[in-house]
Parts: C-alpha cells; sequence; structure tokens
C-alpha cells in the first residue's frame, strides 16, 4: 500500500485509527484457550468485527516472539488473514528493530518479503546505515522511533545540544537527508501533544504513528490539533483500550464498541478540518 492509498482509505471509512493486536494469552477470553491457536483465534474475530472501522493494525512483534514458534506462527497466520480478506489494511511490524546494514537487512527482508507488512518500526540510535536498508524496500514504510510515549522517553529524547537542538529533533532532521525518505514516517506519542507543532514544522508531509491515545492517557482532539497536516498525516493507534474491553464472549462486539467510538470522533475531527 502506498501513501495514497493510505490516505484514500482513510477518508473513505472516516477514520485513521491503527488498532494494535498485542495479544497476551493471559488476557484473552478463556474460552479460547481451549482452541489449537488461541491467539490466532482472537485476533481474526478482533480484526472481523473491526475492519470497516480502522486503517490499519499493528502487532506488536514481542507479544508473539514470547510463546516461540507457536507465537510467530500465529503472527504469521495473522498478516496472510489480513492480506487475503482485508487488502486495503495498513500492516505494521512494530518490531523496532535497528542494527549494522547486513543485520538490518535481514530483518527488513524478513517483515517485509516474507511476512509481508507494510511497514516496519525502527530505533534510530545507530544511525543511516542502520536505517536505509529498511528504506531500500520499494513502497514499504520505515517508521522511526522519533518521541516516544513512555516515562523514560524523556531521558534522552529531549536531550539538547549546545545549540538547544533535542535529540529527537536531531533525530528527524538528520533523517530527512537519507536515501528514500520519502519513506519515512514517525512515531510520536500522544502523550507528548506540546511537542507536535515542533515536529510539524521539521517534518510537514510524513505521517506520524501516534501510541498512547486511550489507556496510557493521551488527547485525540490535542494530537489533532497540532498534528494533522494537508494530508491527514496521523494514524492514532490504540491497542489494551480496544482488544481487552471484554474478557468474555463478547470480547469483539466490545472491541467494536470502542473502535466505533473513536471512529466517530475521528469522523468529526476530519469533517471539522474540511476532509
Amino acid at each position: 500500500m502506498n501513501k495514497k492509498q493510505l490516505i484514500e482509505q482513510i477518508k473513505i471509512k472516516r477514520s485513521f485509527l491503527c488498532i494494535g493486536l498485542d495479544v497476551d494469552l493471559e488476557k484473552i477470553p478463556s474460552h479460547l484457550l481451549e482452541l489449537e491457536d488461541p491467539i490466532f483465534e482472537f485476533n481474526k474475530q478482533i480484526i472481523d468485527a473491526t475492519h470497516d472501522l480502522t486503517v490499519a493494525y499493528k502487532p506488536n512483534t514481542a507479544f508473539y516472539e514470547a510463546y516461540g514458534i507457536k507465537g510467530w506462527k500465529s503472527l504469521e497466520k495473522t498478516i496472510a488473514y489480513i492480506h487475503k480478506n482485508y487488502p486495503t489494511i495498513f500492516t505494521i511490524a512494530d518490531a523496532k528493530r535497528g542494527d549494522i546494514g547486513n543485520t538490518s537487512t535481514r530483518y527488513a527482508k524478513a517483515f517485509f518479503d516474507d511476512m509481508q507488512f507494510d511497514s516496519v518500526t525502527v530505533a534510530p540510535y545507530m544511525g543511516s546505515d542502520s536505517v536505509e536498508p529498511f528504506l531500500a524496500f520499494a513502497e514499504k514504510f520505515t517508521i522511526l522511533l522519533a518521541l516516544t510515549s513512555n516515562k523514560g522517553g524523556l531521558d534522552f529524547q529531549v536531550i539538547k545540544d549546545e545549540k538547544g537542538i533535542t535529540l529527537y529533533e536531531r533525530v528527524l532532521q538528520e533523517s530527512k537527508t537519507w536515501k528514500n525518505s520519502e519513506q519515512l514516517m514517525y512515531v510520536v506519542g500522544a502523550t507528548r501533544p506540546a511537542y507536535f507543532k515542533k515536529i510539524r514544522n521539521i517534518v510537514p508531509d510524513s505521517f506520524l504513528l501516534v501510541p498512547g491515545v486511550g489507556a496510557q492517557g493521551g488527547s485525540l482532539q490535542e494530537v489533532c490539533k497540532y498534528g494533522l497536516n494537508d494530508e491527514i498525516g496521523l494514524l492514532i493507534n490504540s491497542s489494551r483500550g480496544i482488544i481487552y474491553a471484554s474478557s468474555d464472549k463478547d470480547f469483539a462486539k466490545k472491541a467494536r464498541e470502542k473502535s466505533k467510538e473513536l471512529q466517530k470522533e475521528m469522523a468529526s475531527i476530519l469533517l471539522e478540518n474540511e476532509f
């Protein structure tokens, strides 16, 4: 999926929602544990119940790797199911990879070629040669960690150099010089709304993946006030607030209800901004 197609889906669905598929076997409804592949069945029912309200799904790979080869197979089945049944959905591997060039190339091949994800999250700490191997894959997106929503994100990301430029600003500025940088998106936490205006001054045209709305306390209205651009440019992620809305057999129905609440709010925001 290219950028134009993603924007088109946002306008069709009146939604820029991304649902995080972070599956914990200790939290899913107990009746699913009797099945051969409870992780996939949980995901399948969530996807079937919400696909018309969201434009993206984002599995955090740690929640699958934690269960070894069985978890990895569940992830493969989940992505294959999305591609087969809902091919206009944008898929994000929340893997937070980043290593020296040849290793990054293998990571990129794993997620882009083998599993057919549309995008993958990448840590920028090791610099351009750890990110450009991901950017070498045509019509795939690399989502760079810029300003994260966790408390510890402020330990390093807002440190200023002698010119008063923060580390996250330096990451944004430098990344624009990298080869195929037009394929970059950025992670910016919803709990940092005060920073969005400055971020938009640096990367006015890029999509921002925004976690932290819902369970982490981020405000959708505040994010949109400063984060929307001329092409919308936002993917708002919600994970726990949607997929664990219920621990009973009605979990998919409740997930849809929570998704619908966010979608309606997003539709209103799009209308207010004349999209």
